[in-house]
């Protein structure tokens, strides 16, 4: 008896303890349980841990009684005014609100703080000024112009960012040379510029050695009008260098001697990027004094290359590197030297307009493996690269365009994926094409540069750029001219087929690349004879009487006997 209440009260106390210690947890804060969580991005909006964390944040601040009155606009009119606009008139409004809007669109400022500051105050300023931006960009999804891309939701990757920003020099934006402009935020550079006015933005644009020589000099004359500080850079060649292995690049390997439009080297860029810093440490002291140390910060989306950028210049590998997006969680302070200090940022995704969530995770800012909708993101890539460019890296032939149809349409995402599960014998379990790993190594290959694209510089046709190197039809639009030449004011020029018109082509597409069985039109043998002696058969009716005096309606049973099967008649 006496072991036995032992037992419940060492138990009872283990309990009590483990409570309190829980309590005391919970009146630290919300901070307090942030450290020992691992840093993970948020960009879908359907993400359960956003909508709970954004409840919470709501839930204390209403208790707080600081919740600040929500300014989100509420259209009354239950009839869309855009539904019978045609799909140029809704494009030319949607570039139109993006404009106009254009200045809404911002990254989360910190707000004011001081050292003196305790821990759980600054923690409620920055949640609190966190959930206003989140508000001020929910307002801008109200309207139905606007499209917002997924971008960060979690409020620790945006510290990261930061601290960076707080204590770099130099700021360097790693952008993918293929399209520097949708890896560029201008508000990002307008931000550090409120810190530090003598702050400035360099634009590093790795890959570069993906793009033909003449596409990089146009990128170079764009830079120069726009007064954007830039370098070209190859982090994947100068990792190769300091390996003593010989990368050869499928273009974009001349060197010229204009600084400009030249690649920068390892040892090149290590120089310009402290000469810069020290450059802007002297305008702030106001005096031609060197600079004693200079901090150099790396910030972009994900999967852009900084980690890679990193290694390179520190000479080793300091930092992970893998292709999927989101591999860097906190922020990483490299010392090069006495005089330079590299600051290594987690990748962000930054608020924007227009681009969809598959152009997204074809661009690598979003993990392939989180793809649901594979033919979507394929189709993306159809669009982008010519149709000879992908025959000719798969040694694929892709289906030609019906009579019917443009000729120079870009392939169907159905029908690249059917023809590479064709060429490389990718079968499911079900027996049908495995198109969702087909997809994955497409989108691989088109993030890695397997597949050439690149964008222009906005006012740059594609017959401007000529090159031995590239292809003139590299323009990266969606739609050529003569696809939309083909459609008139009134209505279509080429009517679209009926929708068994097309499964048919579909499938003499299958069974010609032998993914769909033939059908067999043979007729069936005739069987010997001596299978066709069986046993007689049975053969049951059952039938309903009325009910009569004589019968009381329960069914009848009629049995009727077969002949056996004897084989042909004998004739006399």
């Amino acid at each position: 008896m006496g072991k036995s209440d032992g037992k419940t009260g060492l138990g009872r106390a283990l309990v009590k303890h483990h409570n309190q210690m829980i309590i005391q947890s919970k009146e630290k804060g919300q901070f307090y349980r942030q450290q020992n969580r691992v840093l993970e991005s948020i960009t879908d909006v359907n993400d359960v841990d956003a909508v709970i964390e954004q409840a919470e944040e709501e839930e204390r601040l209403l208790l707080a009684g600081d919740r600040p009155a929500p300014n989100l606009p509420i259209s009354l009119d239950g009839v869309s005014s855009s539904s019978a606009m045609t799909p140029e008139e809704r494009k030319a409004q949607q570039k139109e609100a993006e404009s106009l809007h254009a200045n809404s669109l911002r990254v989360p400022r910190r707000p004011p703080w001081n050292p003196e500051m305790s821990v759980e105050l600054l923690d409620s300023n920055e949640r609190q000024a966190f959930l206003i931006w989140r508000r001020s960009l929910a307002s801008l999804e109200e309207n139905e112009n606007l499209v917002l891309t997924p971008f960060e939701k979690n409020l620790d990757i945006w510290r990261q960012l930061w601290r960076v920003l707080e204590r770099s020099d130099l700021l360097v934006m790693v952008v993918d040379a293929r399209d520097p402009l949708f890896y560029r935020c201008p508000d990002l550079e307008e931000y550090a510029r409120e810190i530090d006015e003598h702050k400035r933005t360099l634009l590093l644009v790795n890959k570069a050695d993906l793009l033909p020589f003449s596409v990089r000099k146009k990128w170079a004359e764009y830079f120069r009008q726009n007064n954007i500080l830039y370098v070209f850079w190859s982090a994947k060649a100068a990792s190769a260098l300091l390996e003593g292995k010989k990368l050869t690049g499928p273009c974009g390997q001349e060197q010229a001697d204009d600084t400009d439009t030249k690649i920068y080297g390892r040892e090149e860029l290590l120089s310009r990027l402290q000469s810069e810093a020290e450059a802007i440490v002297s305008r702030r002291n106001r005096n031609n004094s060197p600079a004693k140390s200079v901090t150099v910060g790396f910030v972009g989306y994900p999967n852009v290359g900084k980690s890679s950028t990193i290694n390179a210049l520190v000479g080793q590998k300091r930092t992970g590197v893998t292709s999927t997006p989101g591999k860097t969680k906190h922020f990483q302070t490299l010392i090069m030297s006495e005089e330079l200090t590299l600051c290594d940022c987690p990748g962000l995704v930054f608020p924007s307009f227009s681009s969809s969530k598959y152009e997204m995770i074809s661009s690598g800012v979003l993990p392939i493996d989180r793809m649901t909708e594979h033919r979507e993101a394929v189709q993306v890539v159809a669009n982008r690269v010519p149709r000879h460019v992908i025959e000719a890296v798969y040694r694929i032939a892709l289906p030609k365009p019906k009579s019917y149809e443009p000729q120079s349409r870009p392939p169907l995402a159905s029908e690249l994926l059917r023809a590479y599960c064709a060429s490389r014998g990718y079968v499911a379990s079900s027996g049908l094409p495995d198109e969702t790993k087909a997809a994955r190594q497409i989108l691989k290959d088109y993030i890695d540069g397997k597949l050439p694209h690149y964008e222009l510089p906005p006012g740059i046709a594609a017959d401007e750029v000529k090159d031995s190197d590239a292809d003139s039809d590299y323009s990266g639009s969606e739609l050529t001219e003569s696809d939309s030449s083909d459609v008139e004011e009134g209505g279509e020029k080429n009517p679209r087929p009926a929708m068994e018109h097309v499964l048919d082509d579909l499938n003499s597409f299958d069974v010609a690349n032998g993914i769909a069985a033939r059908k067999t039109t043979e007729k069936k043998k005739f069987k010997e004879s001596f299978k066709q002696h069986k046993k007689p058969q049975r053969k049951k009716d059952r039938s309903w009487r009325t009910k009569t005096d004589d019968v009381d309606g329960m069914p009848v049973v009629r049995v009727f006997q077969k002949p056996l099967n004897t084989g042909p008649a004998k004739t006399a």
